[in-house]
């Protein structure tokens, strides 16, 4: 199977050439679709780099920022492979687990799969406390309202069959795309697995974008995408 490696970009002018090289390493028949959320540092220039590089590579340009979930909602349109994966730009997840990620629908018992950040005994960066109690209330609240019994609702690592992602409006343009994705996966009856995986995060100083208003935005969105449909 294809698997169609989406990488939205905002100001990663320092990481994405890295990343870029660790998705290339994983042995996987791959394409990797850049999408650039209007950045105002040198990451237009690096994509461009990257695409002139490698031939598995496609760019996709925003001319406004808009958010993750409007990079995340140009590049599942452009996933031509038979699985897509969300990959973030900035080094906090590994993607030498894309095959963890991918077992469970390889042998046919999952349609998605989200890699947890708090399951299993994998390795974790100490970082801040807050900010893990928020990821744990949201996926708290979350699962109230969908009836799943996720540990990482948040979770940057969600693995979908390419038909299942395309068949979904996303409405989110930011991180409300977390919990409006859940709630339209678990309406679908989605077999949905959870795999256990290491997360290095970073520090706000070292690039880290989510804050507290994009917590309570997802207050709301776990009510909206619940509740109003």
């Amino acid at each position: 199977m294809k698997l169609s490696v989406v990488i939205p970009v905002y100001n990663e002018e320092k990481t994405i050439e890295n990343i870029v090289d660790q998705v290339q390493a994983v042995d996987i028949d791959k394409e990797i679709i850049l999408v650039d959320d209007c950045s105002s540092d040198d990451s237009r220039d690096k994509l461009k780099e990257l695409e002139a590089k490698h031939g598995n590579i496609r760019i996709a340009f925003h001319e406004h920022n808009q958010g993750k979930g409007a990079a995340l909602r140009t590049g599942f349109q452009e996933a031509k492979g038979e699985l897509v994966i969300i990959q973030d730009a900035d080094l906090e997840y590994d993607p030498m687990e894309y095959h963890k990620l991918i077992g469970p629908i390889d042998c046919g018992k999952a349609d998605v799969v989200y890699g947890s950040r708090f399951a299993g005994g994998e390795s974790h960066r100490v970082l801040y406390f807050w900010h893990s109690m928020g990821n744990k209330f949201l996926t708290l609240l979350s699962n109230m309202f969908t009836n799943l019994n996720l540990t990482d609702m948040e979770t940057c690592y969600k693995l979908f069959k390419r038909e299942i992602i395309q068949d979904i409006k996303i409405q989110e343009d930011r991180f409300g795309f977390e919990p409006e994705i859940t709630a339209k996966l678990a309406r679908k009856n989605c077999r949905i697995f959870e795999v256990g995986i290491a997360y290095n995060g970073r520090t706000y100083e070292e690039g880290k974008k989510i804050g507290w208003q994009d917590g309570c935005r997802a207050i709301w969105c776990i009510i909206k995408y619940n509740v109003f449909k």
